[in-house]
């Protein structure tokens, strides 16, 4: 190797023995470095991580009391005192009686951070009244859960019986709060109370009464049955009821039930009517013939021949009664 050869080759391993310091010593400084930001790393996710989880603790601590601040008390004992006396005072704000119904404490079961109690209601009173003791139950401000509702027909038309749990919970620990006086957000009076108006309307627990039997059918006259020896008989005045004594448009007219065809027929004034004609409908109310104690609120007034003849409103035509002079209209007794 000559003189050249030698110089070539000694900066060719003076070059690499350089990259080769260089890269140890950085890796000597480097290693520690990234070491620490790995650590900081880590460090700062569990900060983040202790940070997150005291927010959530700082927020389920005033859940926690706004929770408590809806229980009755800080003791099962006075809970169920206070939630009991509430109980009292709703059954008798409803109409319901007191002694109409049972009340059985119930629990206390334990929970996990609390302990259930409340009470189990059995009683019976005018649906309108339970309806009105279930929505207040269940609108109730306190921290509460009804279960077990059961609505059954009663004794009689328009009573139920019903039966629910009505329950609570005392938090065990308690956080101290202070606690106020709570109103519901709906009451009686509310707009949503009257969504269930229609199931007192309609009395859906009303027992169920048995159809009585269609009445006896009379035995047919010979004349009417077939090849009895002639046409049945037309039907009696007796059969058409003056049912409606109204106006429409102004104008007065009445409603005639034929009771055998089951079909009704206006008539108007001028119309032919049991053997005479309408001449007006008198709406004066006067004491009902037969029974003076009571009042008729309407008739119709037919003239047949020269004679005034009235049939009042709910009677049939075969109680057609001629009027007597005190009785005629007086717009009647000056046309004559």
């Amino acid at each position: 190797m000559n003189r050249r050869e030698k110089i070539l080759a000694a900066a060719v391993g003076g070059c690499i023995g350089l990259f080769v310091v260089g890269f140890g010593l950085r890796a000597i400084i480097l290693q520690p470095v990234r070491l620490i930001e790995r650590n900081t790393a880590n460090l700062r996710e569990k900060l983040d991580k202790i940070k997150s989880q005291r927010r959530a603790f700082f927020a389920a601590e005033e859940q926690i009391k706004a929770y408590t601040a809806r229980t009755f008390a800080d003791t099962v004992d006075q809970a169920s005192a206070k939630s009991g006396e509430m109980l009292t005072e709703q059954i008798l704000q409803c109409g319901l009686r007191e002694t109409e119904f049972t009340r059985l404490p119930v629990g206390p079961n334990k929970r996990p951070g609390a302990s259930e109690i409340g009470w189990s209601i059995q009683g019976d009173g005018a649906l309108s009244n339970v309806v009105n003791l279930i929505f207040v139950m269940q609108e109730s401000p306190w921290l509460h859960r009804i279960e077990g509702l059961s609505v059954s027909a009663g004794d009689a038309p328009g009573l139920v019986k019903v039966r629910f749990s009505y329950l609570t919970l005392v938090l065990d620990p308690a956080p101290e709060v202070e606690r106020k006086e709570l109103t519901a957000k709906l009451t009686l009076g509310s707009p949503e109370r009257r969504l269930f108006d229609g199931l007192v309307a309609r009395d859906v627990l009303r027992p169920y009464i048995k159809r009585p039997p269609p009445p006896p059918v009379a035995p047919a006259s010979p004349s009417s049955r077939p090849g009895g020896g002639g046409p049945p008989a037309p039907p009696g005045p007796e059969t058409f009821r003056v049912v409606s004594l109204s106006e429409w448009q102004g104008q007065p007219e009445g409603h005639v039930r034929d009771l055998v065809n089951q079909k009704t027929v206006r008539y108007k004034p001028g119309d032919e009517l049991a053997g005479g004609t309408i001449v007006m409908v008198d709406y004066r109310s006067l004491p009902t013939p037969g029974n003076s104690l009571t009042q008729s609120s309407s008739r119709v007034i037919l003239r047949v021949g020269g004679e005034l003849w009235a049939i009042e409103r709910g009677k049939t035509l075969a109680d057609k009664r001629k009027l007597t002079a005190a009785e005629v209209p007086t717009e009647l007794a000056k046309s004559k």
